[in-house]
């Protein structure tokens, strides 16, 4: 695996890593693990949207008609 990253962030790495007293792996390693919760979060709100679409009958249009 390949990446990489612009000079400005790895300088801001650097900073935040002696200021935090953190090496960089462990930044980095937090900031993923907080990237993919919110687009996990994200992912399930749309999900859930979608599936909110495929219902578009109100309250009184879904139970027009049923007896009990």
């Amino acid at each position: 695996m390949e990446f990489s990253l612009t000079k400005e962030r790895v300088e801001q790495l650097e900073l935040y890593s002696s200021l935090l007293q953190k090496d960089i792996s462990t930044m980095l390693n937090e900031a993923l693990e907080l990237y993919f919760v919110e687009k996990e979060r994200e992912l399930l709100e749309k999900n859930l949207e979608n599936e909110n679409m495929l219902t578009n009958l109100d309250y009184d249009e879904f139970w027009d008609g049923l007896e009990i």
